[in-house]
């Protein structure tokens, strides 16, 4: 058995376990019931369990969240609009978040894909210091798409 303040009192029978809890008006609570003779130590049961959740909340407000952003393209994208989206791009990647790259084939533009597997080929290109390619470029009905995660840099 173990103290309130941590100390080891031996081998105890339960029954005087139970009253010296009974005198520092705290818990007797069983730590290891498998072993021989079972641990058990004196505590306040109500405040450890506080502590551990607080501890949880602590760990989960210090864990990164990570999103998948999107940045949709077309075959005719202008070169200022290619820009902003690049910006766009970069600014989700130094955020630390997985980008979707979509670009979407209208009417004719179905008929010339190789196009679109070119514009989405150059963002790749224009994106490489600063990401990796997480799903290769592919086509899914009217859309190809591809993936981009931050690079990891070695500290």
């Amino acid at each position: 058995m173990l103290d309130y303040n941590g100390a080891e009192l031996g081998v105890v029978k339960t029954s005087d376990a139970l009253k010296r809890a009974g005198e520092y008006g705290i818990d007797l609570v069983e730590v290891s019931p498998t072993a021989k003779p079972p641990v058990c130590r004196i505590m306040d049961y109500g405040k450890y369990k506080y502590e551990q959740e607080k501890r949880k909340k602590e760990q989960k407000k210090h864990q990164v969240q990570i999103k998948l952003k999107e940045v949709k393209f077309h075959v005719n994208v202008g070169d200022h609009d290619y820009e902003t989206k690049m910006r766009n791009l970069k600014k989700f990647i130094e955020h630390g978040d997985r980008v979707k790259l979509s670009l979407m084939f209208r009417g004719r533009e179905n008929a010339h894909r190789e196009l679109g597997f070119e514009v989405i080929k150059r963002v790749i290109a224009d994106a490489d210091p600063y990401t990796s390619v997480d799903q290769m470029p592919r086509l899914q009905g009217r859309f190809v798409s591809a993936i981009l995660v931050p690079k990891k840099t070695k500290i």
